[in-house]
């Protein structure tokens, strides 16, 4: 399979078995998804969801984060990895909102980038998923499940992996494509122990046909074992 029938093989596959993938951070608008991302960093959405509705609640408009103290940030995200960075972050990237872009959230990387705690994959993220934009935000879900498929070859960072899958991805798909790989490392391609018996996406899978379909076959083609049949024993 070359690498483009690789391609085709998965977005036919996503398109069919993931036709509504999104985000599964919880937000009603740019500002809040921006705070929700920046406290996703190393952490589970779970976790996140769980504690943005208090930020929220207390701050719900930039303006308000902008002026808060750092001892009641972090006591609302304490539970958050890197709380005490992510609390400076977030009322950074608040006061500088206000401050040079009159508390709106930019539409573009170039000035994402520029806010504190915002990286380039955070910065995909609110422009594919706020803006509509052909933007390929890549975590380690995306930079691994795409290495693994093969989608991308001898990607040493998520730049390169970035480059690669802009490349060969219909831009119209692009931003959820990004949904497409994360939701399927979260859940399918994990990490330790990819669960390959029920990934769809094994034909086109370079790991799979060169390494776990010699795991995964021999135990799905194994006999089930016998059931033991209890011994009966006679009234004395």
């Amino acid at each position: 399979m070359t690498k483009k029938e690789r391609f085709e093989f998965c977005i036919d596959w996503f398109k069919k078995n993931m036709p509504n993938a999104e985000t599964e951070l919880h937000y009603t608008n740019p500002y809040e998804l921006l705070v929700a991302v920046i406290l996703s960093a190393q952490c589970t959405d779970k976790r996140v969801n769980m504690t943005t509705p208090a930020i929220f609640a207390k701050y719900p408009t930039v303006d308000l984060l902008a002026k808060a103290k750092e001892e009641d940030v972090y006591d609302l995200i304490k539970s958050i990895s890197f709380a005490n960075n992510k609390t400076r972050h977030l009322i950074g990237m608040a006061k500088m909102l206000v401050e040079k872009y009159n508390g709106i959230v930019p539409d573009n990387t170039e000035d994402l980038v520029l806010l504190p705690g915002v990286g380039r994959k955070t910065a995909n993220v609110i422009t594919s998923v706020v803006y509509g934009q052909a933007s390929m935000a890549v975590d380690t879900h995306v930079f691994r499940v795409s290495a693994r498929i093969g989608l991308t070859t001898k990607a040493k960072n998520v730049l390169q992996t970035e480059q690669q899958l802009v490349a060969l991805i219909p831009e119209d798909l692009i931003a959820i494509a990004h949904h497409w790989l994360i939701l399927h490392g979260r859940y399918v391609c994990v990490a330790r122990r990819p669960k390959c018996e029920i990934c769809g996406l094994k034909p086109a899978c370079k790991f799979y046909q060169t390494d776990m379909k010699y795991i995964v076959e021999p135990e799905l083609n194994a006999p089930a074992p016998k059931k033991s049949v209890p011994k009966k024993t006679t009234a004395r």
